[in-house]
């Protein structure tokens, strides 16, 4: 009896969409690529692109204390990085000082603790903010980082309005991924359009919001997700802001975005564009932007935590590598680039800087930034693009059938949509269908176990005992009538980050600022 011809396994990308051998015109209309730096924005951002300047390259970085940290952001841009990036401890992102009872034991585990003014000004001690741009990775207590960061650079006679950097302020992805919220969803995003309104005229050349594909796709989302689940949120802050009476073209131009890069090289590229040009149609399109700044997706891409491994972690050097390429083909305009090591312990300083050289090396040496976006007009390209789009639009509009972003989440829709994405690629995995080398395949009998970074567990102890001292030795009266003024203008409606400025300048902290406004707000219980 004949054997039966063996099933051709089907060839799909990361996110499930089909891929055929071979692309042609007839898969990939051009009506809708264009030119880079020109609507609808397929191609990128800026005419130019990296002919004109390389990406910034910045390094996420924030363990132990200020002082560490600072001297890890001393120690990256000597070696070349070109911003800060700032990565808060669960504490300061929760809204809680360094000496509460009940962060025992988190203080300076996941990043930086930042408590009090002195935090800060140790934080920055020695760098250049007139220079470098900065971009702080916190979303609760974003406005309260942001003034701390502002009274620092008001200390050394650094106006505010040539501040650059970008503050995360995404609350939403923070209820659908993440978890580190504080707040109600409702007082959360009037916190997050009050920071629009303050930076208008405080700090222009800021960005007031970094709404994040990153912690979404972590979660386990797939591209097209990622896509539409982002572009929604920042669509419910766009209505949410023009709600509150700003005008789109005021502060429409200094939103950014963050998106994660993974494994799939080609997939992620074409995410990239299908993300551009579908966000410059539907801002237009429903806001009436006047100034085409408004809806040029500007985005900054970290590569993919989810997909580095504890097994053969050096075998992460070469993803790592890939994926920064797909970000760089994709244009990002900044990146940063994860450590071998990640998957055990915070990035040692070895390997971070192997981490930002394999940015350097793309940069310097491959040639990939003389052309922009050198992927344009390929077949494969644009289908992937077109397919991309089509199905994150397709999200979006369900999205919209339940109320915007906000009800979807509320109903946990985006919740459930990404769960049983990310099941379906952990049993993938699982079953080997889906192959990962050093874990299903190519599996190592005996590896070498590298040597990782190790927490002093004392700077906790120190830490805590700074934050104590800093507020036995403050004027009492002047930082409770300051905190008075937050709880006044939390019940008045009254834009809040005037008053978070003149707390952290009387020395009240992080944590009394957050408990301030829990006595108004209350803080969100997911049911």
């Amino acid at each position: 009896m004949a054997t039966p011809p063996k099933k051709e396994k089907p060839f799909v990308s990361g996110s499930g969409i089909p891929v055929k051998a071979v692309s042609t015109e007839a898969d990939a209309p051009r009506e809708r690529v264009g030119f880079p730096g020109e609507a609808p924005w397929t191609r990128g951002v800026q005419p130019t692109m990296y002919r004109g300047r390389f990406w910034t390259m910045r390094q996420y970085a924030g363990f132990g204390t200020a002082s560490a940290t600072n001297e890890r952001f001393k120690y990256l841009l000597a070696n070349g990085q070109t911003g800060l990036s700032v990565a808060f401890d669960l504490p300061t992102q929760m809204g809680f000082d360094s000496d509460s009872p009940r962060v025992l034991g988190e203080v300076g585990r996941v990043g930086v603790p930042i408590s009090t003014l002195d935090d800060m000004r140790t934080l920055l001690d020695g760098l250049p903010l007139d220079k470098v741009s900065t971009s702080m990775t916190i979303n609760s207590t974003a406005a309260t980082l942001l003034v701390l960061y502002q009274a620092v650079a008001m200390e050394r006679g650094i106006d505010p309005k040539k501040l650059r950097g970008t503050v995360q302020n995404d609350i939403l992805k923070e209820y659908a991924a993440r978890g580190t919220y504080v707040f109600p969803p409702k007082p959360s995003m009037r916190i997050v359009t009050d920071l629009f309104a303050y930076a208008k005229d405080a700090m222009p050349e800021w960005n007031t919001i970094s709404i994040s594909g990153y912690h979404i796709r972590e979660a386990g989302s797939t591209a097209d997700q990622e896509i539409a689940f982002t572009l929604a949120n920042g669509l419910a802050y766009v209505k949410a802001a023009v709600d509150a009476g700003l005008a789109v073209d005021d502060f429409a131009p200094q939103l950014s975005f963050f998106f994660n890069v993974h494994n799939d090289f080609l997939e992620e590229i074409a995410k990239f564009r299908a993300a551009r040009r579908l966000w410059g149609t539907l801002l237009g399109e429903r806001f009436g932007t006047k100034n085409p700044k408004s809806v040029a997706l500007k985005f900054h891409a970290q590569t993919a935590g989810a997909t580095l491994t504890a097994q053969q972690p050096k075998n992460n050097i070469v993803r790592v590598a890939l994926q920064c390429l797909a970000a760089v083909l994709g244009g990002a305009q900044s990146i940063h680039t994860n450590s071998m090591d990640e998957a055990l312990a915070l990035p040692s300083e070895g390997a971070v800087r192997v981490a930002l050289r394999t940015q350097q090396i793309l940069a310097e040496e491959t040639g990939v930034a003389n052309t922009v976006d050198p992927f344009g007009g390929s077949y494969a390209i644009e289908a992937m693009t077109d397919e991309l789009e089509k199905r994150a639009l397709a999200y979006i509009k369900k999205i919209d059938e339940l109320g915007g972003a906000v009800a979807a989440i509320e109903q946990g829709f985006v919740q459930r949509e990404i769960e049983s994405a990310a099941y379906d690629w952990q049993r993938s995995i699982e079953k080997g269908d889906r192959g990962v080398v050093g874990v299903n395949r190519f599996v190592a009998e005996n590896e070498l176990v590298m040597p990782t970074m190790k927490l002093d567990p004392s700077l906790e102890k120190d830490q805590v005992a700074r934050v104590k001292a800093f507020k036995a030795k403050r004027d009492a009266a002047k930082a409770e009538a300051a905190r008075v003024a937050i709880v006044s203008a939390a019940k008045e409606g009254r834009n809040l980050l005037p008053t978070f400025l003149t707390a952290v300048q009387a020395h009240v902290t992080l944590g009394e600022i957050s408990d301030a406004l829990r006595g108004v707000f209350g803080e969100y219980r997911p049911g």
